[in-house]
């Protein structure tokens, strides 16, 4: 009997029909934990987890800057939330007027864990002659405080859930991601790695920002 008999017949047709969508299920719920080591980032979704009082006061994030001056650059106009206490946050304000280091990250990047120490001791050093800002690019906002917790990371944040500034800065989809801004806001440089320590901060500070600290 030739194959396109038996295809005719219903009951093989329907058995056909169920593996076909067993197979379509399989490949839609298989997990992606391959981005938690190569740093892509992910689809983003809609949803956000909802974030308590205390889980904020548990991070001990810094406050973030308050707006200085009306912002310009591709940031102006683009809004955030705050990390310390979820209020909006008009971004290209709150840093004009000084430097700024953005570092874009998310709770499931392995490279970005490493970094972030690194960026809160230059924050230290760099003291008030530059704004260091981590700006979470991921929906979880509950998970960026967690994780930020667990490292000990103080550093003034914001919660950027579709990754606009990402888009803003023409920044490619991965991580960690740094952005130099200057005091017009104009970008300086956008840094598509993973730096090496304290000192590859402040080298490529000093290179392309002019702030030496």
């Amino acid at each position: 009997m030739s194959e396109a008999s038996l295809l005719r017949r219903p009951a093989l047709r329907w058995v056909l029909a169920a593996v076909i969508l067993v197979v379509a299920a399989t490949v839609a719920l298989w997990p992606r934990e391959g981005s938690e080591t190569t740093g892509v980032l992910p689809q983003t979704s809609q949803q956000r987890s909802g974030v308590s009082a205390g889980e904020r006061a548990a991070a001990g994030s810094q406050p973030c800057p308050s707006a200085a001056a009306t912002g310009s650059g591709p940031l102006a106009g683009l809004r955030v939330s705050c990390l310390a206490d979820g209020e909006p946050v008009d971004l290209a304000a709150a840093l004009a007027g000084k430097p700024a280091l953005l570092n874009l990250w998310a709770y499931w990047c392995g490279p970005c864990a490493t970094e972030l120490p690194y960026l809160q001791e230059f924050a230290q050093r760099a003291g008030s002659a530059l704004t260091v800002m981590t700006v979470h690019s991921d929906p979880d906002e509950a998970k960026a405080l967690s994780r930020l917790t667990g490292l000990g990371i103080t550093l003034p944040g914001v919660e950027d859930p579709q990754a606009a500034v990402r888009s803003a800065v023409g920044a490619p989809a991965v991580l960690p991601v740094s952005v130099l801004v200057r005091a017009d806001g104009t970008i300086a440089s956008v840094e598509v790695r993973t730096f090496a320590d304290v000192a590859d901060i402040a080298d490529t500070v000093s290179a392309k920002l002019g702030v030496t600290v």
